[in-house]
């Protein structure tokens, strides 16, 4: 039976797009996300655990214990529902939970649900299951160079008109018949950019870790799910998205004492913000606008790692 992970890690994952929307603004007409200071491409953290959880659905056929929790279309209090019914024999939901009842639907939550016991879940709902906070946390992807958002017209060959009184298929076809050919066709619209790399960042406790039961094999479903997640995740507004490169820091301690060297992994050896410091990533000479992956240089400054920390590639 694989073991909750006893190491604290930090990670950054390197993702590109090309021609597409990596992550449409809704509030900006589906424009993809930008910092208007800078005009650097943002990915928020909502976006990259979607496209975790549907890798795991799929890979894991959404059953327990790697079932979803927050799948698309659904209502959350459904679930939170079943783990009252399965932890208590008594569940009456027309009276609030106690303390306790609360604690066993959270636990049974974690057990049964990868994306609970991964990034925790606000389950406060309907009959209350508590909330959990995750021992994966991620922040929000920023592209290495600016990146140009790009609002372009397209024609559909086809339009979806109500016509009016159309009673059945024929009234439909006779009012096609009707119309000049220009008048069936409309103009519709896509944002996209040309390109953008962009780096995200990423926290695993060992300690929240423990709080939610997430182990050894939960962590290597989450590389696997990380690395591969646009791979099934394509469409015509994404353009081509790569996960290129995963960069893990993993805390192991340094302490000849066994007891003292376990609790050093667990807190860490070293300041995240200073382990992201030593990777860097630059154009390669000559590149003004970059379009691919190989138009960058990525290094990590391997000499300057902590003691007590080992570097990882996935």
């Amino acid at each position: 039976m694989s073991k909750v992970i006893t190491n604290k890690y930090e990670f950054m994952f390197l993702f590109d797009c090309e021609n597409g929307n990596p992550n449409g603004d809704p509030d900006a007409a589906n424009a993809p996300r930008i910092d208007p200071e800078n005009m650097h491409g943002l990915v928020s953290d909502v976006a990259v655990k979607r496209r975790i959880r549907n890798y795991v659905q799929l890979a894991k056929e959404n059953k327990s214990p790697f079932s979803i929790f927050i799948e698309q279309a659904t209502n959350l209090n459904r679930p939170i529902f079943i783990a009252h019914e399965q932890t208590n024999s008594e569940f009456d939901p027309s009276k609030s939970a106690n303390k306790k009842e609360v604690y066993a639907a959270r636990d049974w939550m974690c057990k049964n649900f990868y994306d609970v016991r991964t990034f925790g879940a606000v389950m406060s709902t309907g009959a209350n299951a508590g909330q959990v906070r995750g021992p994966i946390q991620i922040a929000f992807s920023s592209s290495v160079d600016p990146v140009l958002p790009m609002d372009l017209s397209v024609t559909r060959m086809a339009v979806t008109e109500n016509v009016k009184g159309a009673k059945n298929s024929e009234d439909f076809k006779k009012w096609e018949d009707d119309q000049p050919e220009d008048k069936l066709r409309t103009i519709g619209r896509k944002n996209l950019i040309p390109y953008g790399l962009y780096v995200g960042k990423g926290f695993i406790s060992a300690h929240l870790a423990e709080d939610t039961g997430f182990t050894d094999d939960d962590l290597n479903l989450f590389w696997k799910a990380l690395k591969n997640m646009y791979e099934h995740d394509r469409s015509s507004s994404k353009g081509l998205m790569t996960v290129h490169d995963i960069i893990v820091f993993k805390h192991v301690g340094t302490d000849s004492d066994q007891t003292q060297r376990i609790q050093q992994s667990l807190l860490g050896c070293a300041p995240a913000h200073k382990l992201f410091d030593l990777v860097n990533i630059e154009k390669k000479e000559g590149v003004d606008a970059p379009r691919k992956f190989s138009d960058y240089v990525v290094t990590i400054d391997e000499a300057n790692i902590p003691s007590g920390v080992e570097l990882l590639r996935k």
